[in-house]
């Protein structure tokens, strides 16, 4: 993590801990206030201090998440709550309240500072100390509470150590989380890239190179050879407009997914485009699952694949498209009612070469397609009886 995303946790860390601490201060503060209004007869000064204690706790809760720079430069929050101390040890006479409301001050102090706060623990103890040195000379008070006074100034301190030890762990803890989230970003980024790469040299880049090679030949054709060179001439034409068909089929094909939806929207959204573009009815039964981001991008790039070979060939008016989860993977199928034809046993290198002889390039696609995650396809099939594909893919 850089200096900056660094700096940025230590932000968050602060302000989240210092709202935790104001509203903890402010929830055992107003415990001990309300039954110091209910067992004392000065009532008033008990309700004007559990004002203060609302108004300066949605003050300071408000103030942290608008203004986050108070916890980088904590000087005037940290001065206005020793202001807060005073105020409150005067409504309540130095009582529970008070010493309450000082060791939260002392662990707002480590959330802001950490251990650069010692200074400040220090004059909050020794403040707390003449408090007590204070009620035992001017009140009768019990062994026992004499002892809970002397102790708790050194409390606050133990506050704050607990805080700045919590600040820590918790930095320690985001600092990992946002290192994972940066490396799963890089690792999809990456793979991404190489997609788009597979995705470039399985189409546009193949015909760039037919294209190159036909320019190379023609200059040394157009004197020797003018009807070979009319034929080179005509395969860049020919090359150049396939190249731009591919191109667009790439990024239709990218826009397809949109790994914002959930798997099960996107394939319908697909099913409804191709539907209205076509005629064809076209439903997209989905089982509620999530692949991996490969994962569901090929397979809505099959299904894409596929209701695109039954536009062309198959002549079917219904086409469903249907995802099961079946043990540890998925299963696809894409069936429609058209014409079918006699497809080939297996998917094996005679069965594809088959495939690629009779036509069905597009089959042969999916098929590579469903290999790069693992997957395999197979394709049912009859003249008459329609077709069905079905790919199967593990998911871990």
């Amino acid at each position: 993590m850089d200096g900056l995303s660094q700096q940025r946790v230590r932000q968050i860390v602060a302000v989240a801990l210092s709202r935790t601490v104001l509203l903890t201060r402010a929830a055992v503060c107003l415990t001990a206030a309300v039954v110091s209004m209910l067992v004392q007869p000065d009532g008033v000064w008990s309700a004007l201090l559990i004002v203060v204690l609302l108004l300066s706790t949605a003050a300071g809760v408000a103030a942290l998440p608008r203004w986050p720079t108070l916890v980088r430069s904590p000087v005037p929050l940290l001065t206005a709550d020793a202001v807060l101390v005073l105020i409150v040890l005067g409504l309540s006479k130095g009582g529970m309240t008070y010493f309450v409301f000082a060791a939260g001050a002392a662990a707002l102090c480590g959330a802001a500072l950490g251990f650069a706060a010692i200074p400040l623990w220090a004059a909050q103890t020794a403040q707390g100390l003449v408090v007590c040195a204070v009620l035992l000379n001017t009140e009768e008070v019990p062994a026992s509470l004499a002892g809970f006074l002397l102790a708790a100034p050194p409390a606050g301190v133990l506050a704050g150590i607990g805080t700045v030890l919590a600040r820590r762990v918790l930095i320690r803890q985001m600092s990992q989380t946002v290192d994972l989230i940066t490396d799963a970003q890089r690792s999809a980024a990456a793979a991404e890239r190489a997609r788009l790469a597979r995705e470039l040299h399985d189409s546009v880049a193949k015909t760039l190179r037919a294209m190159s090679l036909a320019a190379v030949a023609l200059p040394g054709s157009l004197r020797r050879q003018p009807a070979l060179a009319e034929q080179l001439a005509d395969v860049i034409s020919q090359g150049a407009t396939a190249a731009s068909q591919e191109a667009r089929q790439l990024i239709e094909g990218m826009r397809l997914d949109a790994p914002e939806e959930d798997f099960a929207t996107t394939l319908q959204r697909v099913c409804a485009l191709w539907s209205a573009e076509t005629g064809i009815s076209a439903t997209a039964t989905v089982a509620p699952v999530e692949p991996p981001v490969a994962v569901r991008y090929e397979l809505t790039r099959i299904a894409g694949e596929a209701l695109v070979n039954v536009n062309r060939h198959a002549a079917a008016t219904r086409v469903g498209v249907v995802v099961t989860e079946r043990g540890r993977g998925l299963v696809m199928t894409v069936r429609d009612n058209g014409r079918g034809f006699d497809a080939p046993l297996g998917g094996d290198l005679t069965a594809l070469q088959q495939l690629q002889h009779r036509g069905h390039a597009g089959i042969v696609g999916m098929m590579e397609r469903a290999r790069t995650i693992g997957g395999t396809l197979t394709v049912e099939s009859e003249p008459g009886s329609g077709t069905l594909i079905r790919v199967r893919v593990p998911v871990l």
